[in-house]
């Protein structure tokens, strides 16, 4: 017993778990302080409630999504600022293209936006927040085009429907693709070549290219993979909302930054594990949730949403400093 509280000892935990352990309490926290409010406000507890952690991990899932493909990008040390407008573009063409060929058009795009920014950032060599912003400004102009500035009048097909608000043995669909995309990723990371090639170029660019790792190629795929996250978290909202609609992805961008800097992701690259980004997103999604719950108003909920962000990043830096 001893030796296992030993391990646990924050001195004793590898860099990586620090991070994921920390959101992982703050979430309990959470919890309890939201459970807390309703058992004195409503007398019941609905927060520990199969239902609504279920519930919560089906908004969450969209959310996931996007994040999945931003932690790629940032362990590069680099960042995809074009993710509002990919993700709603993407929403955009499968409905508008509608039928079996919906859901592929509108990954396509996600595709298409990636090679693109990767084209901009490894070979033009322009800075990734730069060229991504711009990019995403290009994707909302012709997006804007494109619907003439008001809303498409097309509707989610019954696929994209069923996958995201669908059910499965009492499960929501939505969290069953979050999942999958998420195997896919770990894997990816932990087992793959080009995961190993991310982690390499984000600690030293120069040092990887000269081991041999086509950097250029690992930063082109690491961004095609965000721009297809990005679309895929758009065709499932759209069929959340049965519809695709302007700025529809305007609210997931500092989200998915923060849920992957908040589950221990280093932001200038090199380091990070994916449970942690798992960890960030439902800690993201349950924070606005309770504050919600609460009726917290708007200005109120951005200043503890910030000032939990800040703390944990202090905490972070803490430990850093005190196992250098």
């Amino acid at each position: 017993m001893t030796a296992t509280l030993a391990r646990l000892h924050p001195r004793n935990l590898r860099p990586e778990t620090r991070p994921i352990l920390i959101a992982a309490g703050f979430i309990l926290v959470i919890l309890a302080l939201g459970t807390a409010y309703t058992l004195r406000a409503q007398g019941t507890a609905p927060l520990l409630s199969p239902g609504y952690l279920l519930q919560q991990l089906q908004i969450g899932a969209f959310l996931g999504l996007v994040a999945a493909g931003m932690m790629m990008v940032i362990l590069l040390g680099h960042i995809d600022l074009s993710v509002p407008w990919t993700l709603t573009a993407a929403a955009m063409m499968a409905t508008t293209v509608g039928g079996p060929w919906a859901i592929p058009a509108g990954l396509a795009v996600g595709v298409a936006v990636g090679l693109f920014n990767g084209f901009g950032v490894a070979v033009l060599r322009i800075p990734s927040m730069i060229f991504t912003l711009g990019v995403d400004s290009v994707m909302r102009g012709l997006m804007v085009a494109h619907t003439g500035g008001f809303a498409p009048r097309t509707e989610a097909t019954p696929l994209m429907r069923s996958l995201a608000a669908g059910k499965l043995l009492g499960i929501p669909t939505a969290i069953f693709v979050w999942a999958a995309v998420s195997l896919v990723v770990a894997v990816t990371l932990s087992r793959t070549g080009f995961g190993r090639s991310i982690y390499a170029t984000g600690s030293r660019e120069g040092a990887a290219y000269l081991s041999g790792i086509r950097t250029r190629l690992v930063i082109t795929g690491a961004f095609v993979a965000s721009g297809l996250c990005a679309a895929a978290a758009g065709c499932l909202l759209a069929g959340y909302s049965t519809r695709a609609y302007q700025g529809m992805g305007n609210a997931y961008l500092l989200p998915a930054i923060a849920a992957v800097v908040l589950g221990g992701t280093r932001i200038l690259g090199g380091s990070g594990r994916y449970a942690g980004t798992v960890v960030g997103v439902i800690l993201i999604v349950l924070l606005n949730s309770v504050l919600s719950i609460m009726q917290m108003p708007e200005a109120g909920r951005q200043i503890i949403y910030g000032v939990v962000i800040i703390g944990m990043l202090l905490v972070y830096g803490r430990n850093e400093r005190v196992t250098s």
